[in-house]
């Protein structure tokens, strides 16, 4: 089974948040998927605070279902997305999203993916990715799989290819650096909104 993996970046001039394939039909069939939407959720709710471009790739839509409603991509009240683009590619960094990234300008980006499944899409997304010399950063309370045992085997081979596995939180206060900076209070005060369910989401997906 292929999955979602979304995709987010560090808050600097070359700042990105891509998602992929968080669609409806994944629910009930990837381990914690519910912690994989609300860390996202989480991660979705900074980039409008730090003002993040937003992609965002189906796995065949026609098949699989849209994106999952409640993340609010490309509704009235929710976050407009710079691509949403349909793909049969396990990776997500198809050329429609590769282009959306060169529209930002041509330089590197530090890019956050968070979502399903770990040695599937992720696996593939990362790796392409770290090919074109973007720096990766994996979420690990927001990534899983069908099968729970293959998270930490992929977590390890990403992590030696290259790529940066750390958690929601940290990424925030790592975007963050300073507590001077404009945006803290309100990244301050979406970790305590979401503190409870952070710890529910490291304790299910972490312990793996």
């Amino acid at each position: 089974m292929v999955g979602p993996c979304a995709l987010f970046n560090v808050l600097s001039a070359d700042t990105v948040d891509s998602i992929c394939d968080l669609q409806e039909k994944f629910r009930s069939a990837i381990h914690e998927y519910g912690r994989v939407i609300t860390t996202t959720q989480k991660l979705l709710k900074a980039c409008r605070i730090l003002d993040i471009p937003v992609f965002a790739t189906t796995q065949l839509r026609a098949k699989l279902g849209e994106t999952c409603s409640e993340l609010g991509l490309d509704s009235p009240d929710g976050i407009k997305t710079h691509a949403h683009v349909d793909k049969s590619a396990f990776s997500m960094f198809v050329p429609e999203i590769r282009d959306a990234f060169k529209k930002l300008g041509g330089e590197a980006r530090e890019v956050i993916i968070v979502g399903i499944e770990s040695h599937i899409c992720v696996t593939q997304t990362t790796l392409d990715l770290l090919k074109e010399g973007h720096k990766v950063y994996i979420i690990a309370d927001g990534v899983s799989s069908c099968n729970k045992e293959e998270v930490p085997i992929a977590l390890a081979r990403l992590r030696a290819e290259g790529a940066v596995v750390t958690t929601s939180e940290s990424w925030l206060y790592e975007c963050m650096g300073d507590a001077s900076v404009p945006e803290f209070k309100q990244i301050a005060g979406l970790v305590k909104e979401y503190n409870s369910k952070t710890k529910e989401g490291l304790q299910a997906l972490c312990r793996i």
